[in-house]
């Protein structure tokens, strides 16, 4: 998926929660990297705060052992706080997104979509489309929003649900993306959860069916450019 067949992409995920990189597009990001892409993410929150007990592995580590699965140059962690991003002004989440755009400069972007009913996810969408106004000089080129299973599915049915309009092929890549789920087993749900591995598994053959390949990651457009 070379949007540019003369030169290497710089891709970055943006996600809240350590998992949701994975969940949201990790075959589309092995993908990138088995190509020659350099590929980032940025987390914004810590994805533990908001639980009573924290008896899971730690998210950092997790992270990095699923990037080192799908071939991802570097994570960025803020370790904001969990399902507290709304008592953050949306100001400095942008300014700290930002600063990692600016430090990697990337063409191509990855992040929630507006309407998941997770409020940590629409925050970031709007802070990612703030911090990447398509201002003179600008790099960014593309931005796509991923679907997160148990949040995007969940926010209900109306003229503002997900629309799959740009569909990659990971038909050789979802290996890669279950097994980088499996670090961060913790995480993960026995089927019929919509965050478990089979559903995951199914929603990859469905999206691909739609399209005529074995398996797809979908995305919806929020900017494309051409130059």
């Amino acid at each position: 998926m070379t949007m540019n067949p003369d030169k290497k992409n710089i891709v970055l995920t943006i996600a809240a929660h350590p998992d949701d990189e994975v969940l949201g597009c990790g075959a589309t990001m092995a993908k990138h990297s088995a190509q020659g892409d350099l590929v980032y993410v940025l987390l914004i929150a810590d994805g533990e705060t908001s639980r009573v007990t924290i008896s899971t592995p730690n998210r950092n580590i997790q992270a990095n052992e699923a990037a080192k699965i799908l071939g991802i140059n570097k994570v960025f962690s803020l370790n904001l706080a969990d399902q507290r991003l709304d008592t953050i002004a949306l100001l400095d989440i942008v300014h700290k997104i930002e600063s990692v755009i600016e430090e990697i400069k990337p063409d191509i972007i990855y992040t929630h979509f507006a309407n998941d009913l997770n409020l940590d996810h629409q925050i970031v969408n709007r802070a990612v489309l703030t911090a990447c106004r398509p201002l003179p000089g600008s790099l960014i080129n593309s931005i796509f929003t991923f679907e997160t299973q148990s949040s995007t599915e969940w926010s209900g049915i109306d003229e503002t649900a997900f629309k799959a309009n740009h569909i990659v092929d990971v038909s050789g890549f979802m290996k890669k993306k279950i097994e980088a789920l499996h670090a961060y087993g913790s995480e993960m749900r026995d089927f019929p959860h919509s965050r478990s591995y089979e559903a995951l598994d199914c929603l990859a053959k469905l999206r691909g069916a739609q399209a005529g390949l074995q398996a797809a990651e979908c995305f919806q457009i929020e900017r494309q450019m051409w130059r």
